[in-house]
């Protein structure tokens, strides 16, 4: 899982991240109201977010400097 956004294009990271941001805000509501199945689910997605940040950081930089 960790290595499988390595092989995305910049539009599909940044598609990819909204996602997983909206299903971390449903998640988070869910936790307040108290239905969580899985609560370690939350940190994943924040891992897997800043996976995503750091990848799509690293392509704009790349793009910049040619």
């Amino acid at each position: 899982m960790k290595n499988s956004f390595k092989n995305l294009s910049f539009a599909e990271l940044e598609a990819k991240r909204e996602e997983l941001n909206k299903k971390y805000m449903e998640f988070r509501f869910q936790s307040v109201i108290g239905h969580v199945d899985n609560p370690l689910q939350k940190r994943t997605l924040r891992r897997q977010i800043a996976r995503l940040n750091t990848l799509i950081w690293q392509q704009k930089r790349t793009v910049k400097a040619e």
